[in-house]
């Protein structure tokens, strides 16, 4: 059990896989509003009829933050060339993604694995100036998930701010991992 707080207040470990690093793989993703607000719009039930009879689908009409946030997710590979955001759905409420890392297995470097897995022992038992330079060799990677994430929330609620519009995330984002292609069809059918 961690003796880590968030927000200095909760024990609440990590909700990420141990095992996984983050910086390659297909990825199905949450992220949520606080107190799940509709910041992002709302969902019309047309209820009307087409030409053939059938009825029309609810469609999303998205609020001026809710189409800055879709355009995130539409143009995320311009921030972040490696990654991809093939299917995303921006509902009142959150926002659902699959989101491709592409990872360099040469970028991998056991050093990091081996610091990260002993970083509070190590961390202990070093002086000031070589704990800054610890901590900055274990400091959150690029090109992972987690930085696509944090960079998306970060322009949302940079938008909201620069116009007036009340904003706020939930913290943290849920992921997981897509581990094969059956999981991944059935994640793009919902």
């Amino acid at each position: 059990m961690s003796d880590e707080k968030f927000m200095n207040k909760y024990s609440i470990s990590s909700a990420r896989a141990q095992w996984h690093e983050y910086n390659g793989g297909n990825y199905f993703v949450t992220i949520c509003t606080k107190n799940r607000f509709y910041y992002f719009g709302e969902i019309v039930n047309n209820g009307c009829r087409d030409g053939l009879h059938n009825f029309l689908e609810p469609t999303m009409n998205l609020t001026p933050i809710g189409e800055f946030a879709d355009m995130q997710f539409r143009n995320v590979t311009k921030h972040y060339p490696y990654a991809e955001i093939p299917l995303w759905v921006v509902m009142p409420n959150h926002i659902h993604a699959i989101v491709v890392i592409r990872g360099n297995e040469n970028d991998f470097d056991c050093r990091r694995a081996v610091a990260r897995r002993n970083r509070r022992d190590v961390a202990r038992n070093v002086s000031t100036d070589e704990k800054k330079h610890f901590m900055s060799a274990v400091a959150p990677k690029r090109n992972t998930l987690s930085v696509v994430m944090r960079g998306i929330k970060a322009a949302v609620t940079k938008f909201a701010k620069e116009n007036g519009i009340p904003f706020e995330w939930q913290f943290r984002f849920h992921d997981r991992i897509i581990r094969n292609t059956d999981e991944m069809n059935r994640i793009a059918k919902y």
